[in-house]
């Protein structure tokens, strides 16, 4: 019954993270860290950008929450909850820098309305190149009014 509850908690953990992302995309980097953000919404040609600081900053109580459950068996449950980090991050990483944006050069072209719909919604964020007037926050989660209208 235990494993019933830790899987509860990694995949729990992984949707809530979208949560944290939204609201840490709109406030954090879109907000105070903007000159880390920003050098994600410009034109560049290096293979790293200052943006990806936020991955090591994220990672910390992933790795935290892993090191400390997996020491401390009274609070073992705090490992399934690193263990959602961790996963929201490998499919934010797959998502955004492989799909969206190739930084790993791969051939794939959404087939899915859901895929689409995030990935266009993922686009129009980066039709704003300024810290202001910018939609579409989230990452892996993008409403129906993403969807793209059929060119007729």
């Amino acid at each position: 019954m235990i494993w019933l509850f830790y899987t509860f908690l990694v995949i729990g953990t992984f949707f809530f993270m979208e949560a944290v992302a939204w609201f840490t995309h709109k406030y954090i980097m879109h907000g105070i860290l903007w000159t880390w953000h920003r050098s994600h919404h410009k034109l560049h040609n290096h293979t790293l950008e200052r943006n990806d600081l936020f991955a090591l900053v994220f990672s910390i109580p992933s790795i935290a929450c892993i090191v400390f459950g997996s020491e401390f068996p009274e609070i073992r449950w705090l490992m399934f909850v690193g263990f959602g980090i961790l996963a929201y991050g490998l499919f934010y990483f797959i998502f955004h820098d492989v799909i969206v944006h190739r930084r790993i050069k791969i051939k794939y072209k959404a087939k899915s309305k859901y895929m689409k719909r995030i990935m266009h919604a993922h686009h129009v964020h980066h039709e704003v190149h300024t810290k202001e007037g910018a939609r579409a926050f989230g990452f892996l989660y993008a409403p129906k009014k993403y969807e793209k209208e059929k060119v007729s």
